[in-house]
């Protein structure tokens, strides 16, 4: 034996043994992706606390300590986040948080610069400092991560919700429908009777949570009448429409969402929910003619709150005629528009431009703030942020064996897009305002809080898809008969039978 080959008694080789599968094949190990996670979150860290000192420069010409604080939190927040994933969710996709993190530091970062605006416009005008709202939203970000982290330990597979199909479904439509029977001083923010305001402790949007359990709710009563919405129905005019039997709780459900969301003025969920639970019918079945029905019926009733909605023909004049009266009621759009135009392709640059002018410039348009000063640049990095974070969400639902699976995960990744839509297209004028907010962007605790819960729940699919399946041990081989050969009693006894 030659030195080189010689093992020393009582140590282990250096080359181990290759691992092998239960039926003998070699197993492959497949790359979990939590490395690049944290080389992503890292690089957001970086981004996130160099957009900060960009805007402190340039609003102040000095960095001050809070910077250090915010950085430091954001990066111990999702730092923390990291790590728990890859104890319990180590093969989910490694892009979903990097991204949530990214378009969250963003709006962290345009809070703060419009905290510092508002503070330089108190000390102009000799009043008194308003509370800053940036180290609020820094507190929801770490309870929403929380949030986000406790779905992930109690959901340990995405099917078991299936099992409260009609729980959900129920529960949401009542949370949905709380702020409407209270009185307004504890429900209006407005004009819209869409929240739930505790006195001196906090208030919380109903609407954001409820999205989600209608989602479920609709995705698993379309898995179990799959077949019979796909097949059964009279035919009108070559469209084939669904018996009202099998549509029956899917229709209650929606009819009255949409109905408390009408009276409730929230004109924007109600949007939102109803393309949702469209969109959702038409991937269950793949019938273009729910398209059709569900088109003509959204015509429909748009014609007829329209015609019966003061407020619903408040948003549509402003929409079509914004310049009518742009010092009352079309000012808030006019002046998205004016900030818009004035970022043009590169932006004024974090801290230069002036979009204090818009009202709710850190909630319902935070995205016209960063279009002034990232420019048209910047937007449209932060709308493929949003296309892809959706994209990832599709794949794992195209991954995931179940059709449960697919078609949650469809249903919560086009909701989020499509809200993103939505909010893009009324700060643009390409649509009506709709009094959503944007995703991770804005300000909002109750935002914050049930995105994270949806993400939470993509991440959950995503580790179903991408995790890897052993294989079962192989059944023993039978007992080979040519190999057995009969021995009479008698040659065991040593003599002849």
């Amino acid at each position: 034996m030659s030195v080189e080959s010689a093992e020393v008694p009582g140590k282990r080789s250096r080359r181990s043994a290759p691992q092998t599968n239960p039926d003998g094949t070699p197993t492959v190990r497949r790359p979990t992706g939590r490395a690049a996670e944290l080389g992503l979150l890292i690089l957001v860290a970086i981004i996130v606390t160099s957009a900060l000192a960009l805007v402190e420069l340039n609003q102040n010409r000095a960095l001050s300590l809070a910077l250090l604080w915010y950085g430091l939190a954001f990066f111990v927040v999702f730092g923390v986040a990291h790590l728990i994933v890859r104890s319990i969710a180590r093969y989910a996709d490694p892009l979903l948080l990097p991204l949530v993190a990214l378009l969250n530091g963003l709006g962290l970062v345009m809070i703060h610069r419009l905290d510092l605006a508002n503070t330089a416009k108190a000390l102009r005008a000799g009043d008194d400092l308003p509370s800053p709202i940036a180290p609020t939203q820094l507190v929801w970000t770490g309870v929403a991560v929380a949030f986000f982290l406790v779905v992930l330990m109690v959901i340990k597979h995405h099917s078991t919700l299936q099992r409260y199909t009609y729980t959900l479904g129920l529960a949401s439509v009542v949370f949905l429908a709380v702020p409407a029977v209270l009185p307004a001083r504890f429900s209006e923010v407005n004009g819209a009777k869409i929240w739930i305001k505790i006195p001196g402790a906090f208030s919380i949007q109903p609407a954001e949570f409820a999205k989600i359990g209608l989602i479920i709710f609709a995705a698993s009563f379309l898995v179990a009448k799959r077949t019979v919405l796909s097949t059964a129905g009279k035919r009108v005019l070559g469209l084939v429409l669904p018996r009202a039997r099998d549509l029956g709780p899917l229709l209650i459900a929606m009819v009255v969402a949409l109905g408390v969301l009408f009276m409730g003025k929230d004109l924007g969920t109600a949007l939102l929910l109803f393309s949702v639970f469209l969109v959702m019918v038409y991937m269950a079945t793949g019938r273009a003619s729910w398209l059709i029905i569900g088109l003509l019926g959204f015509a429909a009733g748009a014609y007829i709150a329209y015609r019966e909605f003061s407020h619903v023909r408040l948003r549509v004049d402003i929409w079509l005629h914004p310049f009518a009266d742009p010092s009352n009621t079309g000012y808030q759009l006019v002046q998205s528009l004016f900030g818009l135009g004035t970022g043009g392709i590169f932006g004024t640059g974090l801290g230069a431009g002036r979009p204090d002018l818009v009202p709710f410039a850190n909630t319902d348009f935070i995205t016209a703030a960063l279009g002034e000063e990232l420019g048209l640049v910047g937007l449209t990095a932060i709308l493929l942020c949003y296309l892809l974070l959706g994209a990832r969400g599709l794949r794992a639902g195209l991954a995931v064996k179940d059709n449960f699976g697919k078609l949650l995960a469809a249903g919560l990744s086009f909701s989020m897009v499509f809200q993103v839509f939505v909010v893009v297209g009324g700060v643009t004028r390409l649509i009506p305002l709709t009094g959503l907010t944007t995703p991770f962007l804005s300000y909002g605790g109750s935002s914050l809080l049930a995105n994270y819960i949806l993400i939470a729940l993509l991440v959950r699919i995503s580790h179903s898809s991408r995790m890897p399946v052993e294989r079962p041990a192989p059944p023993p081989a039978p007992l080979n008969e040519a190999m057995t050969e009969m021995v009479p009693i008698g040659d065991l006894r040593g003599g002849t039978a």
